[in-house]
């Protein structure tokens, strides 16, 4: 099986982003700074630093094809969002961490 691309994971991120899928916080926690959510189906272990997401550390999504922080070289997907985007997806988690 292939493993998932910095693009396809950005992809999920940035529909989230412009409100085309809901993003879900999964209830479980997966170490310091680090929150599981969901974006129909993609499960993603995102890197938060207070309200600044770092980078997604895991995703799999939704065909269990899995990507990793490690095997993506050089193009974390965080880094593929524009600067709106990424501000969209800190204030998501952000709602989601207050609704807790």
């Amino acid at each position: 099986m292939t493993t998932l691309t910095a693009r396809e994971v950005y992809q999920s991120l940035r529909d989230a982003a412009l409100g085309i899928r809901p993003l879900q916080r999964l209830g479980e926690q997966s170490g310091p700074g680090l929150v599981q959510v969901d974006i129909e189906g993609w499960r993603l272990t995102l890197d938060v630093d207070s309200n600044h997401l770092r980078h997604c550390q895991r995703c799999q999504s939704p065909d269990g094809r899995e990507g990793v922080f490690d095997g993506w070289q050089r193009t974390d997907p965080v880094s593929l969002l524009s600067t709106w985007e990424l501000a969209q997806i800190e204030r998501l988690l952000a709602e989601l961490k207050t609704a807790v």
